[in-house]
């Protein structure tokens, strides 16, 4: 055994003597110079590791499950459609108000229209059938200047009233009955007393100015006397 070793120890030191002929003179002498010393490039390492670390979070992302209920997402469609039925709902809206305001202010300016131009023709109308009553007065005038007779006179006279109670009629204007009336203070207006009969008391014994009304509103109440019992003193 220990010339088995001693022989062995041989060969080595003898293959390390060769193995060190076989290297050139200057880089042997550079490698006894100065101890070898390993490099590792570790800015490549670093960026294949941020690459795999990369496509591990794709694969990641794409190969992972969605987290939400399948219910969740069927509610979350069903708002997102409900919101955008909201919106065009709303659009639909707005399109039908403007337009309804559109058509209410061409409305409104037809109805002030025609209400101006039935004014305008209502006052033709008036003034045209208060023609004949002037006509009337003139030819009153005309005969006084002639020297007619008072007959004639009076009888021109009453065609120009009774004309002018036509045209009143046609616009709807009705005089107010007052003789012999009882007094009533929202139609009559007393404008003095007479001594009467206790029966006439509170009656119209006068009227100075025919009153008017048109439908429900009075024009001009009638100007009337009334009649007041005479009390017992001075009838002792």
């Amino acid at each position: 055994m220990r010339l088995f070793r001693r022989g062995s120890k041989k060969r080595d030191m003898a293959e390390k003597e060769s193995a060190e002929k076989d290297w050139p003179e200057e880089l042997g002498a550079e490698e006894e110079s100065a101890p070898k010393v390993r490099v590792n490039d570790r800015r490549r390492i670093r960026l294949g590791e941020e690459e795999e670390a990369a496509g591990g979070e794709q694969s990641a992302a794409a190969e992972a499950p969605s987290v939400k209920p399948s219910y969740v997402e069927e509610l979350e469609a069903r708002a997102r459609e409900a919101e955008q039925k909201v919106a065009d709902v709303q659009t639909r809206f707005e399109q039908v108000r403007a337009e309804l305001k559109r058509e209410t202010d061409e409305l409104r300016r037809r109805l002030a229209r025609n209400a101006d131009e039935r004014v305008a023709r209502e006052k033709v109308a008036f003034i045209a059938a208060l023609l004949p009553v002037i006509d009337n007065l003139q030819r009153a005038v005309e005969a006084a200047e002639a020297g007619g007779t008072q007959e004639a006179l009076l009888d021109g006279l009453r065609g120009t009233i009774s004309g002018f109670e036509s045209v009143l009629t046609q616009i709807g204007a009705e005089p107010i009955e007052a003789l012999a009336q009882t007094f009533d203070p929202e139609l009559h207006e007393a404008v003095d007393t007479a001594e009467v009969e206790p029966a006439l008391d509170g009656q119209v014994t006068a009227q100075y100015g025919r009153g008017y009304r048109l439908g429900n509103q009075l024009l001009r109440p009638a100007r009337v006397q009334v009649g007041r019992a005479k009390s017992e003193s001075a009838g002792a």
